[in-house]
């Protein structure tokens, strides 16, 4: 995986700023931020990051009332009467190893890193979507499926499927996460299908037999019914993670044609009759290829399954997502994954992070934005041999003390004030400030704001006539809520 740095943009009863510009490279980690004492009286509250690390999403004890007072900033205006699409949420990929890390802290350590992460509470970050794989990532220890069979053996019938491997780790973390958060959204994506359903039977690689399509379809409803089972639903599956990308251990090919024939001729209808609504999001790629969900969507025989499709950005212009929306406008437009390059630069990831992802994704009418892997170990791990990401920085880092590292602090800016169904209203970008607003389902407005120039700006927030001034350095992320 690459990282590529391009730009977007978006605004709402919070606004996030982010000022962001070239600064030296900074270490990641730090403790949770302190909160303020002894509030100002302000119509707008102000959570700010710095690229210097000073400020880390820390309430600003400063007072943002609203005024007719006109000055010559440039001027963001927030307009609730334009609306756009809802909002799922914003979180992670809980890997495998995520969970092997997390699911090992001690029992104190770990209920309270869960609760910073998931709680609606005011000194947690309320992470409300997350991504798992299904069965093996390229995360986790080793490659495997829920239905590994010795060479030459088939099972047809799925005698041999089971999610025990899920027991250790996986399934305990979901478990205390969904306690925490029983609304939270979790997506699932395979790397790769039982190998002996493959036409070169390896993990790595290779593509589903055509005369596997109605068995595999019948192992994602096992797999949804399982976790179910565990109190954990599936709100939304991909059928392959990155299907252009066989070089992943583990990975499978899958062509857009393929893709459509499988969601067509056996996932769609299996999921109907074994009556899942799990939806079905295609393509879960780069954002390079937009006429491989186009192609899928043009298929009217496997659009009426689909439910949208799903973008990663190690390729390709985030504006692709439009593209796709503009193509077909009655499906969702999801983001699924983007990894941060270990060991980082924290200023400059804030702020491509911040004003590609959570402006750019969602300006482009995504209706989540998730980051990759939520958890490493200081050397990366865990990961699986021969084709696994071994340079994947998680949001945190667990040694096993935990720091935050900017990923953390890229989703929480928005997962922390911009709650599930929200909706994405208009905003104007200006002077190079991205930005991006959201209604919340409580009434408040939301605006984050990404300051890209090279040097502290000065700007307002202009709502309903009446103004606020503030102003971010370089390198700074700010969320505005009012």
């Amino acid at each position: 995986m690459k990282p590529i740095y391009n730009l977007g943009t978006a605004l709402a009863i919070l606004i996030v700023a982010c000022a962001c510009s070239k600064s030296p490279k900074t270490s990641e980690g730090s403790d949770s931020p302190p909160t303020s004492t002894e509030p100002v009286k302000t119509d707008v509250a102000f959570w700010l990051t710095k690229g210097d690390q000073s400020q880390l999403l820390k309430k600003q004890n400063v007072a943002l009332n609203f005024s007719t007072v006109t000055n010559s900033n440039p001027t963001i205006e927030v307009d609730p009467a334009t609306t756009f699409q809802n909002i799922d949420g914003f979180g992670y990929t809980l890997t495998g190893g995520s969970a092997n890390l997390i699911n090992a802290l001690p029992a104190a350590a770990q209920d309270k890193l869960l609760n910073e992460l998931f709680a609606g509470t005011d000194d947690a970050i309320a992470v409300s979507y997350l991504r798992i794989s299904i069965g093996a990532s390229d995360l986790s220890a080793t490659p495997f499926t829920y239905n590994d069979l010795a060479d030459g053996e088939t099972d047809d019938n799925l005698a041999k499927f089971s999610i025990a491997k899920e027991q250790a780790d996986l399934i305990p973390v979901l478990k205390k996460i969904v306690a925490i958060n029983p609304s939270i959204k979790i997506l699932g994506s395979p790397w790769t299908a039982p190998t002996w359903m493959k036409t070169n039977k390896s993990f790595i690689g290779g593509s589903l037999k055509p005369e596997y399509y109605q068995t595999y379809a019948k192992y994602l409803v096992k797999y949804i019914q399982a976790m179910k089972a565990e109190g954990i639903i599936i709100d939304a599956i991909t059928p392959q993670n990155e299907p252009l990308h066989p070089g992943n251990n583990p990975s499978m090919y899958m062509t857009a044609l393929d893709q459509a024939d499988f969601i067509k001729t056996a996932l769609g209808p299996i999921f109907q009759s074994s009556g899942i609504k799990t939806k079905i999001i295609v393509y879960d790629h780069n954002a390079d290829k937009p006429e491989y969900p186009i192609t899928i969507l043009n298929d009217a025989d496997a659009k009426k399954y689909v439910d949208g499709s799903a973008f990663h950005l190690y390729a390709g212009p985030i504006t692709a997502l439009t593209q796709v929306h503009n193509a077909h406008p009655d499906r969702n437009v999801y983001f699924t994954e983007q990894w941060v390059g270990g060991p980082g630069n924290f200023a400059e990831d804030l702020k491509w992070h911040v004003s590609t992802l959570i402006v750019g994704a969602t300006r482009n009418w995504s209706r989540n934005v998730l980051e990759w892997n939520l958890a490493a170990d200081p050397n990366y791990n865990p990961h699986t041999d021969k084709g696994g990401c071994t340079t994947c920085l998680g949001a945190i880092t667990i040694a096993p003390a935990v720091s935050r590292n900017v990923a953390y602090y890229v989703i929480a800016h928005a997962s922390k004030f911009v709650k599930p169904g929200s909706v994405r209203i208009a905003s104007n970008i200006t002077n190079n400030l991205q930005n991006v607003a959201f209604k919340t389902p409580d009434g408040k407005n939301v605006l984050i704001v990404c300051n890209n120039n090279s040097s502290e700006t000065a700007f307002n927030i202009k709502y309903n006539g009446k103004m606020i001034t503030s102003s971010l350095d370089k390198g700074a992320v700010g969320t505005y809520v009012w």
